[in-house]
């Protein structure tokens, strides 16, 4: 075996070379040109010549967001004879949403009677059979899907493939799927042009190589610069349970917050989400036990800036790919330091600089240091915005929305109801009541919690973390609400669900817990009187929703069976003997 390695500095090329020194047809190039690019990235420099001109298979090493899919996508399409109705490309992706971007991306590049046809789990099979029966040129898919049109469905065929595309090839073997590329390759002809794209080359990627891939080049982009120096990288040293106070500081400095939120699990997405949620703000949410329909309808939303923040776990979240992104924010360090590239390579790109934010515990410092090893740059450690900060941020952003309004006169519609506010008393006064209506105490420093930066030499953490508690709230109720996940809750459904059945505005929501099924919601005393009584009323035997207590689950109230022939059993702390054993028999 011949392997030509080419080691290569991300800014080498990209100020040298044009995509007209590529190679490429002139047809493809008015389509680059009309994309409005004209400076291919160190990776489409060099692989988009090799796959035009060579005979040998390609390894491409480099960050994601670098352009991997137009450095084999240009040359395959440009090479693609599209008379030909077989599949001649295999495009294998490790998650949905990348194998969508990836067909996305590959379709704004290829001729109008070149056929794309996606293969993911969660579309309709329908679909996918009339799309293969149409013979695409083209198949772009996850590895689970595609095993199973070959071997089960025996509905795709792959004996004329010319080349063969795996595609962040690392991300495949973290989430389980060696065998099936293995399996797969077993379809593939003989004489085919394998491409394997990744950001790193561990050892199960090794294996791959060794095994099925001939006389290869190898084009690697030095590690020095897997992070972009466009991204403003810094950290916040904080208490584990500190952190969520923290984030909404950080947010709340900034005047036009746009980002992604990393969670290390969906438990830790779900809860961080319904608490920013809580607080207001525009957020939504992706990991695997969501809906295939509701994450690209989420992810949709997301990149058209409807929603300002998305909380997601790492493989959910590839394949999200927003230029305008402003941050990218570590609510946890990941298990790795090349994850920790990936998740920071999705800002700062198109030359614009932005912040990559890591939120660090003390039990978070070994790995910030590998992180800080492996990128060959210290992580700055700012400090956090005191709450005089934070405060006096939100009034200048008021006065500066109040200012923008007043300059654009169509927009006030209260005037009138204005003019009969001001006859109620002095102007100063009423302007104030108003703002506690609208504002409540934001703007006061008993709104906010106290925070202390982390001291890595504190040894007390874990007593006072479990001594604070987080479900039990001071000044907040926990109830029990008969319904979750199998009713398909959400913790934003579950609050409306609560106000349309009790007819009522909840105005102080704490944490939500949606568990298989049942829920646990905080909720402030008067809130929580009203929504006990009105759920009494509704059902005065067997209220849906009852007060929780400490020493039980559901405090005396009801939930459902998980038994094929459902029911109603008696739970809490009184009764519990039911609701144990059908818990542990599940």
């Amino acid at each position: 075996m011949t392997e030509i390695t080419k080691k290569i500095d991300a800014n080498d090329t990209s100020d040298k070379i044009k995509f007209s020194d590529l190679g490429l047809s002139e047809k493809m190039l008015s389509k680059i040109k009309a994309k409005g690019y004209e400076f291919p990235s160190a990776i489409q420099a060099w692989v988009i010549p090799l796959l035009l001109n060579g005979d040998k298979d390609i390894i491409g090493q480099a960050q994601t967001g670098t352009g991997k899919t137009a450095a084999f996508g240009l040359p395959v399409l440009d090479r693609l004879d599209s008379s030909i109705k077989d599949i001649q490309v295999l495009v294998l992706a490790p998650t949905r949403e990348l194998a969508i971007q990836v067909a996305d991306e590959l379709k704004s590049f290829a001729d109008s009677d070149t056929k794309i046809q996606l293969l993911y789990g969660g579309q309709n099979i329908r679909d996918e059979l009339m799309g293969l029966k149409r013979n695409p040129q083209i198949v772009v898919g996850t590895p689970g899907r595609v095993i199973d049109h070959l071997s089960k469905r025996k509905t795709l065929n792959i004996d004329k493939l010319r080349y063969f595309v795996l595609d962040e090839a690392d991300e495949m073997l973290n989430i389980g799927f060696k065998e099936e590329i293995e399996e797969i390759i077993q379809f593939t002809p003989k004489e085919k042009k394998v491409l394997l794209f990744s950001a790193t080359m561990p050892r199960g990627i090794q294996d791959i190589v060794h095994k099925y891939i001939k006389d290869h080049d190898k084009v690697t982009i030095e590690r020095k610069e897997l992070t972009n120096s466009n991204i403003e990288q810094k950290c916040y040293k904080v208490r584990e349970w500190d952190k969520f106070e923290a984030l909404c500081r950080v947010i709340e400095v900034e005047f036009d917050f746009y980002g992604i939120l990393f969670c290390r699990t969906k438990a830790d997405v779900d809860e961080v989400a319904s608490k920013l949620m809580n607080r207001g703000y525009k957020v939504e949410w992706i990991h695997w036990d969501i809906d295939q329909k509701m994450r690209e309808k989420t992810l949709a939303r997301f990149k058209n800036g409807s929603i300002k923040i998305l909380v997601a776990t790492d493989v959910a979240a590839r394949g999200i790919d927003v230029n305008n992104l402003t941050h990218v924010v570590n609510y946890s360090l990941p298990d790795n330091p090349e994850t920790y590239t990936h998740r920071i390579g999705r800002t700062g790109r198109a030359g614009n600089k932005w912040e990559a934010i890591s939120f660090v515990s003390r039990k978070d410092s070994r790995m910030l240091s590998w992180v800080e090893k492996t990128i060959k740059k210290t992580i700055t450690v700012e400090k956090l915005p005191e709450v005089s900060e934070v405060i006096e941020f939100k009034k200048k952003r008021l006065i500066d929305n109040t200012k923008a309004l007043l300059e654009n006169k169509d927009e006030l519609n209260y005037v009138d109801l204005a003019k009969d506010l001001l006859e109620t008393g002095e102007a100063s006064e009423v302007l104030a009541a108003v703002l506690k209506e609208g504002f409540g105490k934001e703007f006061c420093s008993t709104h906010y919690s106290d925070l202390k930066e982390e001291n890595f030499s504190n040894s007390r953490d874990r007593n006072e973390r479990s001594s604070r508690g987080f479900a039990w709230v001071d000044g907040q109720r926990r109830l029990f609400v008969a319904k979750g996940k199998l009713d398909w809750f959400t913790p934003w459904s579950l609050i409306q669900f609560i106000e349309k059945e009790s007819d009522s505005k909840l105005w102080d929501v704490g944490n939500i817990d949606i568990m298989r099924e049942f829920s646990f919601i905080n909720l402030s005393d008067n809130d929580a009187d009203f929504v006990l009584k009105k759920f009494k009323d509704l059902n005065p035997r067997k209220p849906l929703i009852v007060e929780a207590k400490r020493d039980g689950n559901s405090g005396g109230g009801w939930f459902r069976s998980g038994s094929s022939r459902g029911g109603w059993f008696r739970g809490g702390s009184n009764r519990g003997g039911w609701f144990k054993w059908n818990w542990r028999r599940k």
